[in-house]
């Protein structure tokens, strides 16, 4: 019994301090997170001029966008296109100046192909690189605070296990610092589940890649520095993108496009399947000629379990209620995060005000 209680005693220091320690990092990744959720309805916000563009049922292809940006802008070299989707009907392109690193977001027409001009606000792209990369940081970050939301889970519900029986009770009458506490407690019982999925999800995205890396290393499959750099070569006609399109669609059957990356002489197609959740299909080729492919359905157990931490995380594969749930109950660990903080510094100054009230021990007092 003495070391169950001294082992609770040590869990909640644990807990404790991991809080304080990561505290204000978890609200800023768990509320930009939960805005994300409605990444692209705020950027149609953000952005008045897209809001009159009509929806079609058949976008005009990757081509005829990439022939208006290069008569409009021609120094600009196309990089990424995102297709126009349920929320926003525009195409959207990523390009680069050839002697410039710096990107712009190009928006397009869906029936023409007609360039619009840069896109004005990229707020919803703002929220997203705030939860992924806390702006620029490398993404191992948020996958340890990962790690450490869903330590500070285990071990809240650990020490909290009593107040299962007692999940509607709450002191309001008591105290302020009481009634939080319970309603601190209670929040992060009621919302465990979705909790702990968010977290799991966040840590596997976020430090997954530093563990492939490090495999890869251990088993002599890392390339040398110089073919990591991405070559200089001139760019070549590639066969039209609107072909290879309908290759990727035939290589690949049930593939949604989400995304077409450029990269000189190889042109990949990433989205999901139809009929599940997986998010990390694709298709490339280079030069004209097919080179590789993903399809999560049949490359095993890993490749359909690392297909799924995506979609799990960020909560797009459904339509505007579950984005709602996901923001509702997303903004929960920020809050706990914010009211666990707050608790434990009130606690602190109840025990220096407990340690200066404490009445002076004197030196008779000492021989009773």
């Amino acid at each position: 019994m003495a070391a169950s209680r001294r082992t609770l005693v040590i869990l909640y220091a644990l807990h404790s301090w991991a809080g304080i320690v990561t505290g204000l990092l978890l609200f800023v990744i768990c509320f930009s997170g939960s805005v994300m959720v409605f990444k692209n309805e705020i950027d149609l916000w953000a952005n008045p001029l897209l809001k009159d563009l009509p929806h079609v049922a058949q976008p005009v292809g990757p081509d005829a966008v990439l022939d208006s940006l290069h008569a409009r802008y021609p120094n600009l070299r196309a990089e990424s296109m995102f297709p126009p989707d349920d929320v926003n009907p525009a195409w959207f392109i990523f390009a680069k100046p050839v002697d410039s690193q710096l990107r712009v977001k190009i928006a397009a027409r869906p029936d023409t192909g007609e360039i619009i001009g840069p896109v004005d606000s990229e707020l919803g792209q703002f929220f997203r690189t705030l939860h992924v990369f806390l702006f620029f940081g490398p993404r191992w970050i948020v996958g340890f605070l990962g790690v450490a939301m869903f330590f500070l889970i285990v071990s809240g519900f650990v020490i909290h296990r009593k107040i299962v029986k007692e999940l509607f009770t709450v002191r309001w009458r008591k105290s302020f610092r009481l009634a939080a506490s319970d309603l601190h407690k209670s929040v992060g019982i009621w919302t465990l589940g979705f909790h702990l999925v968010i977290a799991f999800t966040g840590a596997w995205l976020g430090l997954s890649p530093v563990f492939e890396r490090a495999y890869a290393y251990l088993n002599g499959d890392v390339k040398p520095a110089a073919a990591l750099k991405p070559r200089m070569e001139k760019s070549v006609q590639l066969q039209s993108i609107d072909h290879l399109l309908l290759n990727a669609e035939h290589d690949l059957p049930g593939l949604q496009v989400k995304r077409i990356v450029l990269r000189n002489t190889a042109v990949s197609f990433y989205g999901s399947l139809d009929g599940s959740l997986f998010s990390t299909a694709h298709v490339t080729y280079q030069a004209r000629k097919f080179k590789e492919k993903n399809d999560p359905r049949i490359n095993g157990f890993w490749s359909r379990f690392n297909g799924l931490m995506e979609p799990l995380h960020f909560g797009d594969y459904g339509g505007v209620v579950l984005k709602w749930l996901y923001f509702l109950i997303g903004l929960s660990p920020a809050l706990l995060s914010l009211s666990g903080t707050l608790l434990w510094i009130e606690r602190r100054k109840l025990k220096q005000r407990g340690r200066g009230n404490a009445p002076a021990v004197t030196g008779k007092q000492k021989h009773v």
